[in-house]
């Protein structure tokens, strides 16, 4: 008698005799290694093989399209803000007036003296201090709300840029305008996802009037009470709006022809208004000198 020739084994697994085999590439593969198909059973070779080659889903913005719907960005920036409320809190030994006494606040608050003195770092950090409890859950709530939305449509790191533009942005109205106040507060950056907010609804052909009237609301607010930074709200504002147009309308202004060419003129523009908002700090900082 011939003897039966031995089983094929699997192609990534040697040890294992198997009598099956992926319908695509023909290779004997076992169980663990197939996976079911419209048609047959398709090895995981096969299957990277295939995702490596399909375009990954994009946003309008030309981010990839996130896997998961949970806004990860927008619960790190919430945790970072109440982790520092935490700090200046325990520092000054009140949760109410976590102002007083605390080192972290008064080395952070916008003041502009000490910004144009090269205390720089407090463009940045003054966006991340709160004046009591219901300063922070009033700019967290709204910060939850709109950031969901901008953080799905822009994509996290853009959603991360135009969030830091906003941020800087609310600075320099700040030093522009009101020299002589502490500010601090997330708020500026908020205003500015207001503005983003608005132009991805255009930009999906979505009715704007809902965020118009929410900006109308929080503007008059900031007219009408005191203590309110006006000039830090119209600022963030103002740089988070045309950051999102840079990175939704330009490319298409500019009739930029390729998908990668519009990524860049986007980050581009991000990038301009960031530095636009820095130079208004420093000039702003040299003139208070004079």
């Amino acid at each position: 008698m011939n003897p039966q020739p031995p089983a094929p084994t699997c192609v990534r697994h040697p040890n294992r005799p198997t009598g099956l085999a992926c319908t695509r590439c023909g290779r004997p593969s076992c169980a663990e290694c197939l996976r079911p198909a419209a048609v047959g059973q398709h090895c995981v070779d096969c299957l990277r093989a295939d995702q490596r080659g399909v375009a990954p889903v994009r946003t309008v913005s030309g981010a990839a399209a996130a896997r998961t719907s949970a806004p990860y960005a927008t619960y790190a920036l919430i945790a970072i803000n109440v982790v520092i409320y935490a700090i200046t809190a325990i520092q000054s030994k009140s949760l109410m007036d976590n102002q007083r006494g605390s080192a972290l606040f008064l080395d952070w608050v916008l003041w502009a003296p000490a910004v144009a003195d090269g205390e720089w770092w407090r463009v940045l950090g003054s966006g991340f201090l709160h004046y009591g409890p219901i300063h922070l859950l009033l700019n967290m709530f709204a910060l939850f709300v709109v950031g969901r939305d901008a953080e799905l449509v822009l994509g996290r790191l853009r959603y991360l840029a135009v969030y830091s533009a906003s941020l800087l942005g609310g600075s320099a109205g700040v030093m522009l305008f009101s020299q002589n106040s502490l500010t601090a507060g997330a708020s500026g950056a908020v205003y500015g996802l207001f503005g983003a907010i608005t132009i991805i609804l255009i930009r999906l052909r979505q009715n704007p009037n809902q965020m118009l009237i929410i900006i109308g609301i929080n503007v008059f607010i900031s007219l009408s009470l005191p203590g309110i930074s006006l000039w830090g709200h119209l600022g963030g504002l103002a740089a988070g709006t045309l950051a999102t147009l840079g990175i939704l309308f330009l490319p298409a202004w500019l009739r930029v022809k390729t998908p990668q060419a519009a990524r860049m003129v986007g980050w581009a523009a991000v990038a301009l208004v960031a530095v636009a908002a820095l130079a208004t700090v420093a000039v702003s900082a040299i003139t208070s000198t004079v």
